[in-house]
């Protein structure tokens, strides 16, 4: 495990999925793997309840771990990979509030779809013992939102913090990595729009 998300959900986590696999040559764990692997969803749910997790049988295979739920326990999941790079994405606020309240949060108040109840509780549960207690609102979940950024800059290794901002692209991140930085683009991906489409949130 070289890399550890940090960063909560709707701060890049899409495009750093594509870009730290292009950077590492293995697979970063995201919450859609989760969605790939029903088998996951107990598990989670029993960090959520703050028992204990089997990280290495969790992240067999993958070499970075970014997005919710996995953001949730980067102390957890940064202590048991001690050679990894803390990796906290965020961007601004009130971008953060517009993003997450028209996805995430959005999917919350039109409730479970036909056979991801198990995922929905693990999610729904994640977020009140962990981020807020209840529905958040615009004030609410900018604090809760803030107050998690805070507490990883506060408390994190300085010499394992890598501090990003989607604008940063790959620079951060190579350095971290002591690799070269791509001749190409940074991945730009799962936009509001496209995560409301692939979610029927579209209508």
């Amino acid at each position: 495990m070289r890399i550890v998300g940090a960063g909560l959900g709707r701060t890049g986590t899409m495009s750093l999925k594509i870009a730290l696999e292009r950077l590492l040559g293995a697979p970063c764990y995201h919450m859609i793997e989760v969605f790939a692997h029903p088998e996951h969803v107990p598990v989670w749910h029993a960090a959520v309840r703050g028992e204990s997790v089997d990280w290495d049988e969790l992240f067999d295979g993958y070499a970075a771990v970014v997005d919710w739920p996995a953001a949730t326990f980067w102390r957890e999941i940064s202590s048991a990979y001690p050679d990894s790079r803390i990796l906290l994405s965020t961007r601004d606020s009130g971008d953060w509030w517009r993003s997450i309240n028209a996805t995430i949060l959005e999917n919350f108040r039109r409730g479970a779809p036909p056979g991801t109840d198990a995922w929905f509780a693990m999610t729904a549960d994640l977020m009140s013992r962990h981020f807020s207690s209840g529905p958040p609102g615009e004030l609410e979940a900018i604090a809760a939102y803030e107050k998690h950024n805070d507490e990883v800059r506060r408390t994190a290794p300085r010499d394992r913090l890598i501090d990003w901002r989607p604008g940063d692209g790959w620079e951060p991140l190579c350095t971290a990595l002591g690799v070269a930085v791509p001749d190409e683009p940074f991945p730009h991906t799962n936009t509001t729009e496209e995560f409301r489409s692939r979610f029927g949130l579209a209508t």
